[in-house]
């Protein structure tokens, strides 16, 4: 079996956003392992309208062109780590935009997610889990939650990230072996999936 690949989302679109220091972090812990290639995922890079097709990818092509370069990035990789902000206790409109867009792409595949705000994230991770359910994908338990007392102090500019990732380095391994191994299972049973079917074709 190939080496999975990991796509890192980003999923604030703001100009003052905060996401791509930890995204950035995360990505270069998961460069630093043999068992996976990694890649950052930036919403930016995908100016979606809001969701306006007559139904989702899962049933039918999709008519947006951007949407189209969407779910195709997305298809390229096996498993993702969100990476998300909290805005009013739950996930980015933007992200939850994106992924009305792209049901098929990740449809049993593993998310594991990177929170951050004054409770680390937590209410917006617990949306995307139930999201993911919907989804057909598989969220891994553990994740990281930056919160509130690291969090503000670098809004603030009483602190840096730099100063402050360190906390967190302990928790990586945790999630990105859950990661990994919900990675290899799904990615097996998708292949076996696609040879059975191809058989019978």
């Amino acid at each position: 079996m190939s080496k999975p690949k990991i796509g890192i989302i980003i999923s604030s679109t703001r100009p003052t956003r905060f996401g791509e220091k930890p995204a950035q972090w995360i990505l270069a812990h998961a460069k630093a392992r043999a068992d996976i290639d990694a890649e950052l995922i930036d919403l930016r890079d995908f100016p979606l309208p809001l969701f306006d097709a007559p139904a989702s990818d899962l049933w039918m092509p999709t008519p947006n062109e951007v949407a189209a370069k969407w779910q195709a990035k997305l298809n390229e990789f096996d498993g993702f780590i969100i990476v998300t902000a909290e805005y009013n206790r739950s996930i980015t409109g933007a992200l939850k935009n994106a992924i009305d867009w792209a049901y098929k792409p990740f449809m049993r595949k593993a998310v594991a997610y990177v929170g951050y705000g004054s409770v680390g994230g937590a209410r917006a991770i617990e949306h995307l889990r139930n999201i993911m359910v919907e989804l057909q994908a598989v969220s891994v338990r553990h994740a990281i939650h930056i919160g509130g007392s690291d969090f503000v102090p670098m809004m603030m500019g009483q602190k840096t990230w730099e100063e402050t990732a360190p906390r967190f380095d302990a928790f990586v391994p945790e999630v990105l072996d859950n990661l990994v191994w919900w990675t290899n299972a799904t990615k097996t049973a998708r292949e076996a999936d696609a040879a059975n079917a191809t058989k019978a074709a």
